[in-house]
């Protein structure tokens, strides 16, 4: 046949055939996908801090260690309010005319789910701590440590942003450590990482798979174990010991809100944040119980072992005492 023969029509014809496949499979559905996943309403832009941050979270590979998407089963639930939807990510956009767009929502979970570690971990101090050396805050980690974002100065100048580094982690050294620009920029964009609320009458995706309390000896529903739960929820701020981090994170240990009896600052603490020990140097506490979505059963196993441990001696408290407190802080406590 004449076309077969005719180079220019046969590879003219070839070429046609992929730009309209081209067009028909990829571009058509990729402008239909963002006509009907836009981001949502109240969804905030990233600040140009941010986006510096975000290019460096890229370049340290930290995708391969975190991811970004909560999933609809239950045991993902302590990483955000709700399962993640196609909006969450329709914000998204290339890095440059040269790199594809960066959505980092990752496969693997050797560290935690950084949906919302902006809500779960909002303190400057805990994350240029963390970044300098996660073992400072989390003994058992297995993160890398990032000492390149921070410099060594004998000593701090003014506006210098000094990391609060404990003295068995400085090698002998007496000066200070001070955060880089690009450590801010880091730390910008995790701040930024906050699961965006839905509008106002829209339903929330169901976390599916719930799980289910096995029964203790006797019939009765087994208790949530408290030192777990503050091993996943509080330990990386407060320590195993319950002593904190001087200088950044106030101790439980010996704590007057911890054993004393006003149970209403004491769960409204854990409910919705606490702020007050800013001039003293301690960070902001965010609200650790409605972000991790902790059950009045949980919240008071976390009481009742900090209430114990570590010297403390005070007596345990009940559910019943609880609940009343629980449900109105609830209602008060900041949501993701």
């Amino acid at each position: 046949m004449e076309f077969f023969d005719n180079h220019k029509k046969l590879f003219g014809a070839a070429a046609a055939f992929f730009i309209g496949l081209t067009i028909l499979v990829a571009i058509v559905p990729a402008f239909q996908n963002q006509n009907n996943n836009r981001p949502l309403p109240n969804a905030v832009a990233l600040s140009p801090a941010a986006v510096k941050g975000k290019a460096l979270y890229v370049a340290n590979g930290c995708v391969a260690c975190h991811t970004q998407q909560v999933r609809d089963i239950d045991m993902d639930k302590v990483w955000g309010s709700r399962p993640s939807i196609a909006a969450d990510y329709a914000g998204d956009h290339r890095l440059s005319a040269w790199q594809n767009t960066a959505t980092l929502m990752g496969t693997e979970r050797t560290g935690p789910d950084l949906t919302n570690i902006g809500e779960r971990q909002p303190s400057k101090d805990w994350n240029l701590v963390h970044l300098f050396n996660p073992r400072i805050v989390v003994k058992e980690s297995v993160m890398p440590a990032y000492p390149w974002l921070f410099i060594y100065k004998d000593s701090a100048a003014r506006g210098d942003v000094v990391v609060n580094v404990p003295k068995e982690y400085m090698n002998g050294k007496t000066g200070k450590y001070v955060a880089s620009k690009n450590a801010m920029y880091l730390i910008a964009y995790l701040q930024s990482l906050k699961q965006t609320k839905l509008p106002d009458g829209t339903p929330s995706p169901e976390f599916l798979y719930k799980q289910k309390v096995a029964a203790a000896a006797g019939g009765a529903a087994g208790k949530p174990d408290g030192a777990a739960l503050y091993t996943a929820n509080c330990q990386s701020c407060h320590q195993a010991s319950g002593e904190g981090l001087p200088g950044a994170f106030p101790p439980l240990k010996g704590s007057s809100v911890v054993t004393g009896d006003n149970l209403e600052l004491y769960v409204g603490i854990i409910m919705g944040g606490y702020t007050g020990r800013e001039k003293e140097g301690f960070g902001a506490m965010p609200p650790v119980g409605t972000n991790a979505n902790l059950t009045v059963d949980e919240v008071v196993a976390i009481m009742n072992h900090e209430r114990t441990s570590w010297g403390n001696n005070a007596k345990e408290v009940t559910v019943a005492q609880v609940k009343p407190l629980y449900e109105v802080d609830k209602l008060k406590a900041p949501q993701p």
